[in-house]
């Protein structure tokens, strides 16, 4: 898929401050990448798109392997702002699949750029802007385990709806427009859903595992516990959450 060319948000000149010559360049950058693709990032092609000369470029990022790696952050920026910018409803679940599909549907938008921002992560290390990420779809998981709707551990529920999302994306950018399954999305989201929440909002229906997810979640917001107790109090309750392994 050829994503279209965003236009440029910052008018800044070659001699304006660092910050919005920086920005200049990453915004050229993800213009060239979502019209031509990743090969097309080479620094000499950047840095005439973005009307500067090369030693300015290496001057804001050290080397290509830098800058590739501010693009995937500004990437992950730009979708932040996109999943914050939306409206949230009462329904904790409702939430959860739209946040799903503005996943989905940024993936398949920005197919080059969603694939630089999957792949540019290192093992063990994440963005801010990534990590920013998660928190935002774990206060959606918290939301549903204050509820009484989430069945599974929040770090449980946060993983699977991770790794079933991304995997989503990064299958259907596998295949060509005309051959992707158009309900593909919708079985995999409504697999996970089924795998993490409950249809009534009561704990009684996954006994003690589904009380200490919704308790879990309470605890932030209790100061009757000191922070030892506090610490003691979540360590039991996220095993009691985990069940039998």
């Amino acid at each position: 898929m050829r994503e279209t060319a965003r236009p440029r948000t910052d008018g800044s000149e070659a001699g304006a401050a660092p910050g919005g010559l920086r920005e200049r360049i990453l915004n050229a950058a993800i213009d060239l990448l979502g019209q031509d693709g990743p090969q097309a990032l080479t620094t000499r092609a950047v840095a005439a798109a973005a009307g500067i000369q090369a030693p300015t470029l290496y001057r804001l990022f050290g080397d290509k392997s830098a800058l590739l790696d501010a693009v995937a952050e500004h990437g992950f920026l730009t979708y932040l702002r996109e999943k914050r910018g939306r409206v949230l409803g009462t329904d904790p679940v409702d939430n959860l699949r739209a946040g799903w599909n503005l996943h989905v549907d940024f993936g398949l938008t920005h197919p080059a750029l969603f694939s630089m921002m999957s792949g540019n992560l290192h093992s063990g290390v994440q963005s801010p802007a990534a990590a920013a990420g998660v928190e935002h779809l774990r206060r959606q998981i918290v939301a549903l385990a204050v509820a009484g709707r989430l069945r599974v551990s929040e770090d449980r529920a946060v993983g699977l709806m991770r790794a079933a999302g991304l995997g989503t994306v990064l299958t259907l950018l596998e295949l060509p427009a005309d051959r992707r399954h158009p309900g593909l999305s919708e079985i995999a989201r409504e697999a996970v859903i089924a795998a993490i929440v409950m249809d009534a909002p009561t704990a009684r229906a996954a006994g003690a595992a589904g009380a200490a997810v919704a308790l879990r979640a309470l605890l932030p917001g209790t100061s009757a516990l000191t922070p030892g107790e506090l610490a003691l109090m979540t360590e039991w309750l996220d095993r009691l959450a985990s069940g039998p392994e």
